[in-house]
């Protein structure tokens, strides 16, 4: 067995175990996973199709991998690149065409909203570098402005063919607004991008924009229609086999619909945000599932998404509406406590007891009363250092970590 359908199967099986990186860190040489297709498995995969008329790629990597991509692609073939088509936009999935297009032109095919969202990224460019300095914790990271847009749109469906191969290209919105996923009738073989990343969905990220919860799990059900014996997902190992392929999207989907539809049903209660999310239970016998467990994003945060997606920002609490400044806020809690010592006291008494929630929120008031005093620096750097070592998902591990370092 090769190495690549070795961790496919051992993360299958439960002989190794997803982590909080596990799905950036598949990293396994371009291997021919079907006749004429090849998978490179990095910090976002690239799969290459070979065709009558030269390779498709589908996905590019980033500009830190595509050297990497382009010498395997080119040891295993040696025939032109002539198309790459975008599962989305995110740059380390649309920014590795530059050394094959040195050697040829390349046509770039994509949804048609890949464009705006790469306006988008130029436009926020310092933003979308602090937010992803602290979700990946990559010191000297700087957001690109500059990106290789598309040569061919589509909207809903676009029938690629290139060559004797024929791709079927579906545009569905989930993670992003503008994802494609592709479909390779001569293998069976159904590359879905970031609609399956071998970990609970990346639908709630709370630093970033909109997710499509209900429509992703719409995308996961209509995939289980196409029969895919082989899944090439945007991150993570390849999964084999027809059996397992539709148990992982049909779970995916399943976990996507219940919260989904809990939020809704909530909402039409007339219930806040917080009543919101003690009433939503996620079914934890799916989140034990080996490519559904909750290391990158979190069910808490889906939750929060779909209300954002119908509630708007508010969140119910009349006094969150037009509140007051935090550090005013905070210096009445202080005020209440009777100084900054025993509000730190009480921090570190709820840290002591389990409740780490309430000791962040606690340890931030005190200081935001007083960003300057040794005693409530040292409560928050410790309260959120234990917050982070408790989470299981990327996002929350890396913001309470970055809280925790003073940032």
């Amino acid at each position: 067995m090769s190495r690549l359908r070795t961790i496919a199967d051992e993360l299958w099986t439960g002989a190794r175990r997803t982590d909080h990186l596990s799905i950036l860190s598949t990293m396994v040489p371009l291997e021919e996973v079907a006749p004429g297709v090849a998978f490179h498995g990095g910090f976002a995969n690239v799969i290459a199709v070979t065709t009558s008329d030269g390779v498709v790629l589908i996905d590019t990597g980033s500009p830190m991998t595509a050297p990497v991509v382009h010498q395997q692609v080119r040891a295993w073939t040696d025939a032109p690149a002539h198309t790459a088509i975008y599962t989305h936009g995110h740059v380390d999935h649309a920014m590795g065409t530059a050394p094959f297009e040195a050697e040829r032109p390349l046509r770039v095919v994509a949804h048609e909203a890949v464009a705006a969202r790469f306006d988008r990224y130029r436009a926020t460019a310092g933003w979308n570098t602090a937010i992803n300095t602290r979700q990946f914790r990559i010191p000297g990271l700087k957001w690109p402005t500059e990106y290789r847009y598309p040569d061919v749109t589509y909207r809903d469906r676009l029938d690629l063919d290139v060559g004797d191969t024929r791709l079927e290209l579906h545009h569905h919105r989930g993670e992003t607004d503008d994802h494609t996923i592709v479909w390779i009738p001569r293998a069976r073989a159904l590359c879905t991008g970031d609609l399956f990343i071998w970990a609970a969905p990346n639908c709630g990220n709370p630093q970033k924009v909109q997710r499509y919860v209900v429509e992703w799990a719409r995308a996961l059900d209509a995939m289980r229609g196409l029969g895919a014996e082989l899944l090439l997902p945007g991150h993570g190992p390849p999964i084999f086999g027809a059996d397992r392929v539709d148990q992982a999207l049909r779970d995916t989907a399943a976990l996507l619909h219940t919260i989904h539809d809990q939020v809704v049903a909530a909402m039409n209660d007339g219930k806040s945000l917080d009543e919101v999310i003690a009433a939503v239970a996620v079914p934890a016998e799916l989140l034990e599932r080996p490519y559904l467990r909750p290391v990158y994003d979190d069910p808490a945060f889906i939750v929060r998404n779909v209300w954002r997606r119908y509630g708007g920002w508010w969140d119910g609490n009349p006094a969150r509406l037009l509140p007051p400044r935090d550090r005013a806020l905070a210096a009445e809690v202080v005020a209440l406590a009777g100084g900054i010592a025993p509000l730190v006291a009480r921090a570190r008494a709820a840290a002591e007891r389990g409740d780490l929630a309430l000791a962040c929120q606690l340890a931030e008031w005190a200081h935001q009363a007083a960003p300057d005093d040794a005693g409530a620096l040292a409560a928050r750097k410790d309260v959120y250092r234990q917050r982070a070592d408790g989470e299981t998902s990327l996002m929350a591990r890396s913001i309470f970590t970055a809280a925790s370092e003073g940032r």
